[in-house]
């Protein structure tokens, strides 16, 4: 098994969280916080203050002999919207914006070749960022498996769901069997 490391964000993390959990190949998920500018641990609050500069991510580790990075990333490209600047549907503000933090060049060839790919797929230019790999923070407790462990609440039928609907619509066989 050869596991690999992939970190991005667009949105709410529990959104994204949720959404790579149920992929064959994902071995661990991680919902945390990299890309800002202020020292130190940064706390839920202070990313959602929007002065961190701090993005919600997911840190994924995954088997690449099962899941490969490409596929990873025009899974993750295609359940959000990546051409919304800063914000996901409600969820607005730089913490929000869609972003991946590749760990190496190779994967950096593989993020720009999946945009260029992807670019005719959206009525808007894509402006997911794309920025090397920062040092991640995993968020607090109350904030890891949220949707697992939160299903019922209103956000998670309101606006998980849906991403979830449309994962097991165009990606059925990518799906974990439970």
């Amino acid at each position: 098994m050869k596991n690999e490391i992939a970190v991005f964000g667009g949105g709410c993390f529990w959104c994204i969280e949720a959404v790579v959990q149920r992929l064959k190949g994902v071995e661990k998920v991680e919902s945390g916080y990299t890309g800002g500018t202020v020292p130190g641990i940064p706390t839920y609050r202070e990313v959602c203050s929007g002065l961190t500069g701090h993005a919600e991510v997911v840190r994924v580790t995954f088997n690449s002999e099962e899941l490969s990075y490409k596929d990873l990333i025009t899974i993750f490209m295609t359940s959000h919207d990546p051409t919304q600047m800063n914000g996901q549907g409600a969820d607005h503000g730089t913490q929000y914006r869609s972003v991946i933090y590749y760990q190496n060049e190779e994967q950096k060839q593989v993020v720009e070749t999946v945009f260029k790919d992807l670019k005719d797929a959206f009525p808007a230019p894509i402006v997911t960022e794309l920025a090397a790999a920062q040092e991640f923070h995993e968020a607090e407790e109350n904030h890891r498996n949220y949707y697992n462990e939160n299903s019922d609440a209103g956000y998670c039928r309101a606006v998980i769901n849906p991403k979830i609907s449309k994962l097991r619509a165009m990606y059925a066989d990518r799906l974990r069997t439970e």
